[in-house]
């Protein structure tokens, strides 16, 4: 379900009812179409959440904690100079429509009382977020500029606001049963969509429930079906809830024409935060990953077809001992061969049934030089089979470590990401990008923190420059390793001496989910303590070996990796 007017108006009451005269105390943009604002109400901290992303375009209350930019956007700034300190009057929704504006009351440079209005727009690609001054109706800023140019409706600071081309569609909370009568033509068919194209803010899944509610459609039960189902709106009569059927769907009302699991929420704000939990984060990392996993994938398929090239270059090195046989035969043989022969037939006493063996001659060479030109290609050939023995190993190292990159790159966040670009820039794969600024220090790695069942700290690194550090900086020697045999993953380490059977197979369980194989069963994860790990001398970046260990087979559980997650939430 889309994030439609019904939804919309249950966030907006819930918003009013939790943050009414609350005073904004932070505002952070950690992606460019995503707004936080931390604001105190009623002797407690929330964090209101806008995002104008062309796919999960939403506003709610969060718990989510996210990762900021080191240095603020300008409409960051905007928004920090005239909103912090101030104080949320309201929050209001235009009919049914997905539009809302907050209304904010603070003081200028002066000390004069000011309104200021952050209107979002949520309209798919074309969503927005436009902060305006109240008393001169002008655009201080906003998140995407759109000039005259490329819009009939430009949207720039300094210009008067103006509301979006409406429809000519009714609001749907004003509406009566005889209105419905009149709107809609029972003999045409199609009912479904005439009520979607009459009437404002409107998902599919909301029409089709309201026809499911009114059983056989007709004039009577179709308005009266209509009407309920409006009415529980303006009460407020929410049921938040997720289904999972085909696909994962959420609404604000009970969809009883939808089977499949159904999990409600005692909030409207609690059910979004689970059901975009991962979706918008994701769907940011692929968007910004395409070209890096692009690039990682060629590299792989260059040392795969080179893998195979050297293993055929290896096949002819392996005729190196039939030409030190050819030339231990000829020299054996000399007596036998007379100048200008193309070949000589001789006996191979390397042969128990010793056969006949006809090898052939260059007749512009003696016998002598024949048999140096077999030793000289024996030679060359062993020379060559041990180069190509080193480069098929270095071929396949570097497959196994960009196979990790990938598997890497599948559940990344954004700052996992950017240090595994840095990384590629290290070790030379890319380029790295030139920048007047200074040169920042670069920030200590975080690896994934998670809270065992038996409140025991495990550390999960999600790319190379976190396992290194996992690994060889944070822990410590009698700590507990564990990794996937064999298989592309994370370091997880245990942080403690200390623990029981639980903890350990929890820890086993974040390393087989936070590998290749997490849609696998019974997925092998060696553990040993910390002390048995090292990495060896030029090794690429979380490539290390270890002994001594023991393996677990666990099946990787993601409901218990959320849970995990979810004790580290509320310890903080």
């Amino acid at each position: 379900m889309s994030f439609d007017g019904t939804v919309t108006r249950a966030v907006t009451e819930e918003l009013n009812q939790k943050l009414f005269s609350g005073r904004i105390t932070k505002i952070h943009q950690p992606d460019p179409a995503d707004i936080t604002m931390t604001i105190r109400s009623q002797g407690k901290n929330h964090q209101l959440f806008f995002s104008v992303n062309p796919n999960f375009a939403r506003f709610h209350l969060t718990e989510l904690k996210f990762t900021n930019p080191q240095e603020p956007p300008m409409f960051t700034m905007v928004l920090r100079k005239h909103l912090e300190g101030s104080i949320l009057e309201s929050v209001t929704q235009d009919g049914l429509e997905r539009i809302v504006s907050f209304h904010f009351k603070g003081r200028n440079e002066l000390g004069d009382v000011s309104h200021k209005i952050l209107i979002l727009e949520l309209m798919g690609r074309h969503s927005n977020m436009i902060f305006v001054d109240k008393d001169s109706g002008l655009i201080l800023d906003c998140l995407k500029h759109i000039p005259p140019s490329l819009s009939k409706r430009s949207v720039m600071p300094g210009q008067p606001y103006t509301s979006p081309p409406y429809t000519d569609k009714l609001n749907p909370l004003e509406a009566d049963e005889e209105l419905i009568r009149r709107k809609i033509d029972y003999n045409s068919g199609k009912i479904a969509e005439q009520v979607r194209d009459r009437f404002a803010g409107m998902s599919p899944q909301v029409v089709q429930e309201i026809m499911h509610r009114s059983g056989l459609v007709n004039r009577e039960s179709l308005p009266k079906a209509f009407v309920e189902t409006m009415r529980q709106l303006i009460d407020g009569d929410y049921t938040p809830q997720i289904i999972r059927h085909q696909k994962e769907t959420f609404s604000v009302i009970d969809l009883t024409h939808l089977n499949g699991e159904k999990t409600s929420y005692d909030s409207v704000s609690e059910m979004l935060d689970s059901y975009y939990e991962n979706k918008a984060e994701r769907d940011r990392v692929k968007q910004q990953a395409h070209d890096l996993e692009r690039f990682i994938r060629n590299e792989y398929q260059k040392n795969k077809k080179k893998l195979k090239k050297l293993k055929q270059t290896m096949n002819d090195t392996e005729k190196a001992v039939e030409d030190q046989k050819a030339g231990e035969l000829v020299t054996a043989h000399m007596h036998l061969i007379r100048p200008g022969d193309k070949h000589v037939t001789v006996i191979d006493y390397y042969d128990e049934a010793q056969p006949e063996v006809n090898i052939p001659l260059d007749p512009d060479k003696s016998p002598s030089e024949n048999a140096q030109q077999f030793f000289k290609r024996y030679r060359k050939r062993q020379t060559a089979a041990i180069h190509v023995k080193k480069q098929m190993r270095q071929a396949q190292k570097e497959m196994r470590y960009l196979d990790t990159l990938i598997q890497q790159l599948a559940m990344a966040s954004t700052e996992d990401l950017k240090e595994i670009r840095n990384e590629l820039e290290t070790e030379g794969y890319l380029k790295k990008k030139r920048t007047s600024k200074k040169q920042k220090k670069p920030a200590k790695p975080k690896p994934e923190k998670f809270i065992s069942s038996e409140n025991i700290e495990i550390y999960v690194g999600k790319n190379n420059t976190q396992n290194e550090y996992v690994t060889m900086r944070m822990a410590r020697q009698n700590d507990t390793w564990l990794h996937t045999k064999d298989i592309p993953g994370s370091h997880v380490v245990i942080r403690s001496e200390n623990f029981g059977e639980v903890t350990l197979h929890e820890a086993a369980n974040l390393a087989a989910y936070f590998s290749k194989s997490r849609m696998s069963a019974q997925v092998p994860v060696d553990y040993t303590l910390i002390r048995h790990v090292r990495k060896p001398n030029g090794a690429k970046p979380g490539y290390v070996i270890y002994d001594q260990q023991t393996t677990l087979f666990v099946t990787p559980d993601e409901d218990q990796v959320k849970s995990l997650r979810q004790r580290v939430l509320k310890a903080d």
